[in-house]
C-alpha cells in the first residue's frame, strides 16, 4: 500500500475548515455582544489576533510528531503544576502579579505576555500527561489484571488529585469537572475492566448526588466539612434564579430573557438589547440565541457535533495509544465545555464559568483548545508516516 507523502494531501483541511467556520461565528457574536453592553474594548478585533496566533501554534505544532509530544508530556504537565502554585503563592489583589476576580484567584498578570489563565494550559498538558503515562503502562504490563487495573487507577488518581487541589483552591468549580471529564474519557478506552469501572462511576454518581442534596437539605452539615456557604448559593440560583434576582441568578434570568425573546429566527445581527454582564464571554450563546434565534443556535449546535463527531473519527483511525489517548482527551474537553456552557445558558445545568470553545471572547481559552486541536492536526498529520513504517517492517 503506497500512501501519499505530500503535505497537501496529509494535512487535516476538513478539521481546519470547522476552525475557520468557528472563527466566523465567533467574531459575529462577539461583534453583536459589544453593541449590547458598556464595552470600551474591541474584543471581536483581539479576537482576530488570538485566532492569527492559534493558528500560528497549529502551524508550528503540526512540524512535531507524536513521539516528540510524548517526550515533552512530563515536561509540559511539571511546567502546568508550577504555573498553579506559583498563582496559589502570588500576592493577589490591585496591582499585584495575581489578579482576583469576585472571590477567585485564577489570573496571573505577566510582563510583555501580559494576563493569563493558567488553569486553561494545564487541561492540555494533563491530557498529554495522562495519555503518556497510560499508554506506557499498557505497553509495559500488557497481561491485565484486576490488580493492574487498580494500579492504573491509582496512577491516574494521583495525577489527577494534584491539578484539582490547587484548582479547587482558587475556587474554579467548572475547571475541576472539566479534569474529570478528561480523566474518565480516557479511563473508559484504556482496557480497564467494566468490573471495576462500573462499582467506581456508580460510587462516583451517588456522591453527587447525595451532595447536591445536602446543599439543599443539609447545608450545616456540608460547612462543618469545609464547604462554603456561597457555594449553595450557586445551587439554588441554578434551582430558583428568580429568587435571587438580583444576586447570583441575574446573569441566568437574563440569559434565558434573552435566548427566549430570540424566538425561532431571531431579531437580527446587532439586535439584541437583553443586557447580560460578560455577554462576549461565558454568555456568548444568549447573543446568538436573541439575535438568531432557535435557527441560528440549532446551527450552532451542529457544528459542535459535526466538529466533535469529525475528531471521533480521527480517533478510530490512529494505531499507537498515545495518539488515541491524546486525542480522546481532546474530545472530552471540548464536549464538556459545550455541553455544560450551552446547558448553564438554559439552566440545564449550574452556572459554573465555563467559556464555549473557539466562539467565547479569551485568549487563554482560544490558546488552550487551539493547542489542544493543534495535538490533533499533529497526530492526523503523522499517522500515514505511522502506518507506513509500520507496513515496511
Amino acid at each position: 500500500m503506497k500512501l501519499s507523502t505530500k503535505w497537501t494531501d496529509r494535512f487535516d483541511w476538513t478539521l481546519a475548515f470547522y476552525l475557520v467556520l468557528f472563527f466566523i461565528v465567533s467574531l459575529t457574536a462577539i461583534a453583536s455582544a459589544q453593541v449590547s453592553g458598556p464595552h470600551n474594548t474591541n474584543f471581536a478585533l483581539l479576537q482576530v489576533r488570538w485566532y492569527v496566533l492559534g493558528a500560528f501554534i497549529i502551524f508550528v505544532m503540526v512540524q512535531l510528531e507524536p513521539q516528540q509530544y510524548k517526550k515533552l508530556a512530563w515536561p509540559l504537565y511539571g511546567f502546568g503544576i508550577f504555573l498553579l502554585l506559583f498563582l496559589m503563592l502570588a500576592p493577589g489583589g490591585e496591582g499585584q502579579i495575581a489578579e482576583v476576580r469576585l472571590g477567585a484567584k485564577r489570573w496571573l498578570h505577566l510582563p510583555v505576555i501580559g494576563t493569563i489563565q493558567p488553569s486553561e494550559f494545564i487541561k492540555t498538558f494533563f491530557i498529554l500527561g495522562l495519555a503518556r503515562m497510560v499508554s506506557l503502562h499498557n505497553e509495559k504490563i500488557p497481561d491485565k489484571s484486576l490488580k493492574t487495573d487498580m494500579l492504573l487507577l491509582a496512577k491516574v488518581g494521583v495525577m489527577l488529585i494534584v491539578p484539582l487541589a490547587f484548582i479547587m483552591k482558587q475556587p474554579d468549580l467548572g475547571t475541576s469537572l472539566v479534569f474529570i471529564a478528561i480523566t474518565a474519557a480516557v479511563i473508559i478506552i484504556s482496557g480497564i475492566s467494566w468490573k471495576l469501572l462500573a462499582p467506581i462511576m456508580a460510587v462516583g454518581a451517588s456522591v453527587g448526588a447525595t451532595l447536591l442534596w445536602m446543599a439543599v437539605y443539609a447545608q450545616d452539615f456540608l460547612v462543618k466539612l469545609g464547604f462554603d456557604p456561597y457555594q449553595f448559593k450557586r445551587v439554588y440560583s441554578w434551582l430558583d434564579p428568580y429568587s435571587y434576582p438580583g444576586e447570583e441568578g441575574y446573569n441566568l434570568i437574563q440569559a434565558m430573557t434573552a435566548i427566549g425573546s430570540g424566538e425561532f429566527t431571531g431579531k437580527g445581527f446587532r439586535e439584541s438589547v437583553v443586557y447580560i454582564p460578560e455577554n462576549h464571554t461565558d454568555f456568548i450563546i444568549s447573543v446568538i440565541g436573541e439575535e438568531w434565534g432557535f435557527v441560528g443556535t440549532s446551527l450552532l449546535i451542529t457544528l459542535f457535533f459535526v466538529f466533535i463527531y469529525h475528531l471521533t473519527k480521527i480517533a478510530l483511525t490512529m494505531k499507537d495509544q498515545f495518539s488515541v489517548y491524546v486525542t480522546a482527551g481532546v474530545i472530552a474537553m471540548i464536549a464538556f465545555h459545550v455541553l455544560e456552557n450551552i446547558g448553564m445558558n438554559i439552566q440545564l445545568l449550574p452556572i459554573t464559568g465555563i467559556p464555549l470553545p473557539f466562539v467565547s471572547y479569551g485568549g487563554s481559552s482560544l490558546f488552550s483548545n487551539m493547542f489542544a486541536i493543534g495535538l490533533v492536526f499533529s497526530m492526523r498529520f503523522h499517522q500515514q508516516n505511522f502506518l507506513f513504517e509500520t507496513e515496511e517492517q
